[in-house]
């Protein structure tokens, strides 16, 4: 459609005729979200009100669609890129923001943890080096204060403000450790996301909520025996890219659920299905 078709179609949105607004609103949905910008420009013109709500949604229902998509497809590529992931999940709430806007803050903090990495350190101080990087020079801290606000899963925020939960804060940690070529892979323990140090039959986990500490597979043992479970595998040994988006989306509905924002809540739990479904489908 010319530019000129596209803003006739969407100047029919407020048509009287219920049937050409509904006609319309499917027409745009199957355009996808190349139509957003004029969608944009109508409610920018338009003095009336309920158009202007009609169009928010209409623009809302259009990116969740697409973020829709670009999770399954992340997925389907293998879901290889963590941060990209973790970009996706973003966007939910902030689709304006880019991916470029993240690898830059990730870069420069890559850049001050490496000047600090020396050859041949032992893995224990590898790890007290960047933990020295990011809660004393850089300051991130776990955001105890506001635990269950959305915007701790929201990376660009927490790239900003320094402050987190556990899961998007393990998130910086192992991708600048990975860029570092240190093992390091996350963890999905229950309660707890944490990292652990893995190679040649050397092992042992990070604590990075509680600013890297350094623990043991007995420190674990005891964790898990407080929570009163048995101990499976799934608790020590690194868990996927795809595993760690799910439970970044998961964190999120839950925010939403105590914000008591169900809407929200409801539509995370929907992305999370759409990469979740059919995971041992051939």
């Amino acid at each position: 459609m010319t530019k000129g078709e596209i803003k006739a179609l969407i100047s029919l949105l407020d048509d009287s005729d219920n049937e050409v607004a509904s006609y319309v609103e499917k027409q745009i949905a199957y355009l996808g979200e190349g139509i957003i910008p004029f969608l944009e420009e109508e409610w920018e013109e338009t003095l009336n009100a309920d158009l202007q709500k009609k169009i928010e949604d209409l623009i809302h229902n259009l990116q969740f669609d697409g973020l829709t998509k670009r999770l399954q497809e992340w997925k389907r590529s293998g879901a290889e890129n963590l941060l990209e992931g973790m970009y996706l999940v973003n966007s939910y709430l902030y689709p304006d923001v880019d991916f470029a806007t993240i690898s830059k803050s990730m870069d420069q903090l890559y850049f001050d943890a490496w000047t600090h990495m020396k050859d041949e350190m032992h893995p224990y101080d590898q790890v007290k080096s960047l933990n020295n990087v990011l809660f004393r020079e850089k300051r991130f801290s776990a955001n105890t204060k506001n635990f269950h606000s959305p915007a701790n899963s929201m990376l660009h925020l927490v790239l900003e403000s320094k402050r987190g939960n556990p899961l998007t804060l393990c998130v910086i940690y192992m991708t600048l450790a990975q860029r570092l070529d240190m093992p390091v892979y996350g963890v999905n323990l229950p309660n707890l996301f944490i990292l652990t140090y893995k190679l040649d039959g050397m092992q042992f986990y990070i604590n990075v909520y509680n600013k890297g500490l350094i623990l043991s597979k007995a420190d674990i043992d005891n964790y898990i025996l407080q929570l009163n479970l048995n101990p499976v595998d799934i608790f020590y040994e690194p868990c996927s890219n795809l595993d760690i988006i799910k439970r970044a989306l998961r964190n999120l509905a839950f925010s939403f659920e105590k914000m008591n924002d169900l809407d929200k809540a409801t539509e995370v739990t929907k992305l999370l299905d759409s990469v979740t479904d059919e995971d041992t489908a051939a």
